[in-house]
This record gives structure tokens, sequence and C-alpha cells, in this order.
């Protein structure tokens, strides 16, 4: 198989991918796609019976996949389950969270809680993953999760924008930091995806209203259209690719 064919630019075998927040939703939906290109995939969660599951399912559909439970805004749990894993070459930092409400009523705990999440954990897990890729001089692709709100500002959604805003910065200055080990670092944004996290949100026909009038597309994002771009920012398809935001969003930051 030339290197050049689709296939072989979208070949992930003998690679193995880290995915956190990914026992259900998104991320799952991303360890699913990559597993399904020939990636050996480990998620990441806090829930052993949702991880189980996910772990199943992939399994039963001629996947490789294994488990690790972790609560990625504690740096302890972090760095022991760094020392544990064999070779990582494709980082997926999925986990986040937003608590969308008005500026004026944003609390210490909302603040921390999102940016604890959003900022710090992926900071830390990328860091201790970029070390062990470093240490055993591997090659590879850290990928950001961020938002098209890492882009623009949008109401009641404050301290995620900057949360997100500040993830796009670190992307940037990670890739420039880790280019010359041949590590990518790179941001997935998608606008709003229809998710089970997302579900009571677009169930209210004014918000879906609302989404729906900005996405020039004219249609809501599905997880299969995010977890293809983060399939195309960890395989060999985007040798070239780094430091830069894959927006997932229909059109909505280029108004």
């Amino acid at each position: 198989m030339s290197e050049n064919t689709v296939a072989a630019l979208f070949n992930l075998k003998g690679q193995r991918a880290l995915i956190t927040g990914a026992s259900k939703g998104l991320g799952l939906s991303c360890a699913e796609l990559l597993a399904d290109a020939g990636a050996e995939v480990v998620l990441v969660g806090r829930g052993a019976q949702d991880l189980d599951k996910a772990v199943t399912s992939i399994v039963a559909r001629g996947g490789k996949a294994g488990a690790v439970i972790c609560d990625v805004t504690k740096t302890d749990q972090v760095a022991e389950m760094i020392t544990g894993l064999p070779d990582i070459h494709i980082l997926v930092n999925n986990a986040g969270t937003n608590i969308p409400e008005p500026f004026a009523a944003v609390t210490e705990e909302h603040y921390d809680t999102i940016f604890n999440i959003n900022v710090r954990a992926a900071f830390f897990v990328a860091q201790g993953i970029a070390a062990q890729m470093i240490k055993r001089g591997l090659k590879g692709s850290i990928i950001n999760m961020s938002s098209q709100m890492g882009h623009v500002g949008s109401v009641n959604r404050t301290v995620y924008c900057a949360s997100k805003h500040a993830l796009e910065g670190l992307t940037k200055a990670m890739a420039l930091d880790l280019a010359a080990h041949g590590i990518r670092v790179n941001t997935v944004a998608p606008t709003f995806i229809e998710t089970p996290m997302t579900a009571s949100m677009l169930d209210k026909p004014e918000f879906k209203s609302f989404v729906l009038d900005r996405i020039p597309l004219g249609h809501m994002g599905a997880m299969k259209d995010v977890a293809a771009a983060v399939l195309y920012l960890s395989a060999p398809a985007s040798a070239l690719v780094t430091g830069t935001s894959l927006k997932v969003d229909g059109g909505w930051t280029a108004q």
C-alpha cells in the first residue's frame, strides 16, 4: 500500500490513542472512529460502568480498546495513570464542561470548575503525555477539544469562552515547544453538536432556533463530524498540520 493512498493517509495501525472524557458522547464517538482506523484506544473517564460499556462496544465492532479510571482534574491521579501507560502516540484531550449563566451570576466555584477541567486538566494531561512521548522518542499528535467559543464570544458563556480562548493559546504555544520532537498539537473547534449532554438545551425551540440561525450551513453538527476532524488530525494525512484550529462549525465563526 503506497503511503499516498487514501487508506494509508488515514491508517492508524500500530498507533495507540488516549481519549479523555471517553465513556460516552463525543469522546466515545472519537474513540470509536480512531479504533475503526486501526488504533488501539485507551478510554479515560470517572465511571467504571460507562467505561466498561464503551470498551465492550468498541471490541464488539472489531476494535482494540482498554480503559483507565481517572479524574483528570486530580494531578496525582493523572501522574499515576501516565506512569502505568504503554506508548501513547495520540492524545485527544476531550474532557470538558460548561455552566451557561449570565456574567454577573458567575461564582468562584463555577469559574474554578470550568477552568480546572477545560484548561488545567488539559494542560497537565498533555504535559504528562508529551513528556512520555519525548522520553520514549515517539512522534505523535495531541488534539485539544476546543470550541467555536474559543474564537468568538456568546451570551451566558463568559467563563466557557475564556477557557476555550485559553486552550487555543495554549495549543499554539505547545505546538512550538513540541515541534522539534515531532509532536503536533492542534485543536478541534466544534459548533453546537447533538449529544446526550446538549439534548436538554437543543430541545428548547427558542434556543435551537438561536443556534441554527447562526450556522450558515443550516444544520446542527453531529458527533461523527467532530470525530472525523479528530481522525484527520491524528492521521498521516495531517503530517504538516500543527498549531492550528480545525473549526467544525458550519460557518458560524466566518460571519
